[in-house]
């Protein structure tokens, strides 16, 4: 069941957080569109890049956008080169499946934890990921 997270790369976003202080997390993620990392410190930081990346793929499309034949960028790699870059306090795979509602849907997989749950939304997500660090 873990497995699957990693096969659809352009959905699949890698997020490390190696450092989880006062319910604050610090980290990086990474996706096979951005072909390099980015660094966030704090829950909204993550969110704006994170939905800054999505736009940029525009994929998946939010709910309220007219749908064109535009066309996509392609992904680069899935992951730095080498190997798969780990998380010093967790690692989650994070997939972002729909985007309605003002927020997001998919599934968190929690690859220390061998856990997968989906959520409804960004708050779902958010506490899921909490839930992790804080065991």
């Amino acid at each position: 069941m873990v497995e699957k997270s990693h096969n659809d790369t352009y959905r699949t976003t890698l997020v490390c957080i190696d450092e989880y202080k006062d319910g604050i997390p610090k980290g990086r993620f990474y996706n096979s569109f951005l072909g390099q990392g980015r660094r966030f410190a704090g829950v909204m930081e993550f969110l704006y890049q994170m939905e800054d990346v999505l736009e940029a793929m525009e994929f998946p499309k939010a709910y309220t956008v007219t749908r064109s034949f535009s066309k996509k960028p392609m992904p680069s790699a899935a992951f730095p080169e080498g190997e798969r870059p780990k998380g010093k306090e967790a690692t989650f795979c994070l997939r972002v499946l729909f985007r309605q509602n003002a927020s997001w849907q998919g599934a968190l997989t929690w690859l220390e934890g061998k856990k997968e749950e989906s959520f409804r939304s960004v708050l779902e997500l958010i506490l899921l990921m909490n839930s992790a660090l804080a065991a």
